[in-house]
C-alpha cells in the first residue's frame, strides 16, 4: 500500500527551478519509495552497492559519464569525493533543471558535503516517519492516542504490517547502532544502548546533560557527542526554550524529544497501550507525540515557522510557541479527555507576561471534539496540524 505523502507537492515546485533535488531523512522513512514513485523515468543508483560505491569512488568523472541525466543517487553521502563532480556536471548542463534526485540518512555528512559544493544548486527535503495526516488520509491513524503512541509511525508497520515490537527491535540492531558506529567511535554499544535507553526515560522533559552522563557512566563531552550522533541520524531532537523580550527568571535549558513516539515506547519496554494508563511518563510520551508530529508537518510541507517552549522559574510553561513573524500562536498539550479550566493557566500567564500579539491559543489534549472557549481553542491531537 502506497501512501501519500505530503511532501510530494513541495518537491514537484522545486524540480523545474533546481539542477538537485535532494531528501534526507532518517532510514525507513520513505524515501526511497516516494523517490521512485515520483521519479518514474529515472534511473535508481544505492551508493551502499559496493560495485556503485566502488566506480563512484575510483572512477568518479567515469561515473558521472555513464549516469549523466535523470538519475537517483541513494546514500550519496557514503563518497564524499562525487560532490565536487556533481557541482562541475551540473554547471556544465546549466540552465537545465531535474538532473539529479540525492538521498541519504546521514544528516551531518550529507549537508557538510552539500554545503561545500551544491550551495545554490540544490533543493533540499526532509522525510519522516508518517505524521498524523498522512495517516488519517490512508485511513491507518488509531482512534485513541496510547495506540497510536505505542504502534509509531515507521512506513514498514502500515504498508508491511510489520508488528511494532519486532520493527523497533531491528530497526535499532540494524540502523541506529551502524549509523551512530560511523558518526562517532562508540567502544562500547552496550553503554551505548544504556544510554539510548535513558533519553529514552526523559523525553519531554529539560535535558539536563551532566545528570544524563552520570547516570550513563560517561563524560559530559562523550554525552553531548552521542546526543549529536541522534541527532543527525533523525531519531532526538531538542526544542528550545523561547526568551525574547523577557527577564533572566525564563529557563533556558532545551527540551529532548523523539522523532517517533513507536521507537521510544520501545525504548521504555512498552509494547501495548494498556501499560500507558498509569504509566508516569504518559503524559511526557504525549506531548513528545503532538510535537514532534508538529515538527513533521513543517517539514513535509516546507513550513518556515519557527518553533519554542517556555518556561519560568515557578514552573509556568507553554509547550510550544509557533512564530510565524507577525503571528504568535502558543500551544498547551495535555493528555486528558476532560477539559479542566486548570490547564490553560500556563497560556494566560504568558499571555498577560508578553509584549507580543498572540493570535491564536490552543489546548491539544487527547479526546476527539472541537471546542471553542473564551480561554483558547481545544484540539484533538488528531486534528492538530500546520496551519491549525
Amino acid at each position: 500500500m502506497l501512501i501519500y505523502r505530503h511532501i510530494v507537492a513541495a518537491i514537484e515546485a522545486m524540480i523545474p527551478k533546481y539542477p538537485i533535488i535532494a531528501l534526507t531523512g532518517p532510514r525507513q522513512s520513505g524515501k526511497t519509495t516516494l523517490l521512485k514513485s515520483l521519479f518514474k523515468g529515472y534511473r535508481y543508483v544505492s551508493l551502499e552497492n559496493p560495485d556503485y560505491r566502488n566506480f563512484a569512488e575510483t572512477d568518479p568523472n567515469g561515473f558521472l559519464s555513464e549516469y549523466d541525466h535523470q538519475v537517483i543517487f541513494d546514500e550519496v553521502q557514503r563518497v564524499p569525493a562525487l560532490f565536487s563532480y556533481l557541482q562541475s556536471k551540473v554547471d556544465e548542463k546549466s540552465p537545465e533543471t531535474g538532473i539529479y534526485v540525492l538521498s541519504g540518512s546521514q544528516n551531518f555528512h550529507l549537508m557538510e558535503r552539500i554545503t561545500q559544493s551544491l550551495a545554490g544548486r540544490v533543493a533540499i527535503f526532509k522525510l519522516f516517519p508518517l505524521d498524523n495526516q498522512e495517516l488519517q488520509r490512508a485511513g491507518l491513524l488509531a482512534e485513541d492516542y496510547l495506540n497510536q503512541m505505542v504502534k509509531g509511525f515507521y512506513p514498514a508497520i502500515y504498508d508491511k504490517d510489520i508488528p511494532s515490537k519486532t520493527f523497533y527491535s531491528n530497526y535499532i540492531q540494524t540502523y541506529i547502532n551502524r549509523d551512530v558506529s560511523e558518526l562517532i567511535a562508540v567502544r562500547d554499544m552496550r553503554l551505548f544502548q544504556n544510554f539510548l535507553a535513558l533519553c529514552a526515560g526523559r523525553a519531554g522533559q529539560l535535558l539536563n546533560l551532566n545528570s544524563l552522563a552520570n547516570e550513563a557512566g560517561i563524560s559530559q563531552p562523550t554525552a553531548k557527542a552521542w546526543l549529536s550522533a541522534l541527532e543527525h541520524s533523525y531519531i532526538t531532537f531538542q526544542l528550545y526554550p523561547y526568551h525574547k523580550n523577557f527577564n533572566k527568571r525564563i529557563i533556558k535549558t532545551p527540551k529532548l524529544y523523539f522523532y517517533d513516539t513507536g521507537l521510544l515506547a520501545h525504548l521504555l519496554k512498552i509494547q501495548q497501550a494498556e501499560q500507558l494508563t498509569a504509566d508516569p511518563l504518559k503524559g511526557a510520551i504525549f506531548e513528545n507525540m503532538v510535537i514532534a508530529d508538529y515538527v513533521k508537518q513543517m517539514h513535509h510541507r516546507s513550513d518556515l515557522s519557527d518553533i519554542w517552549f517556555w518556561r519560568d522559574s515557578s514552573g509556568n510553561e507553554v509547550d510550544l510557541i509557533i512564530d510565524q513573524g507577525l503571528e504568535k500562536t502558543i500551544v498547551e498539550i495535555k493528555a486528558t479527555q476532560t477539559i479542566m479550566s486548570n490547564l490553560l493557566e500556563g497560556l494566560g500567564k504568558y499571555e498577560a507576561i508578553s509584549d507580543e500579539k498572540i493570535t491564536q491559543k490552543i489546548l491539544v489534549y487527547g479526546g476527539d471534539q472541537v471546542q471553542s472557549r473564551t480561554m483558547a481553542d481545544v484540539v484533538p491531537w488528531s486534528r492538530f496540524r500546520v496551519g491549525n
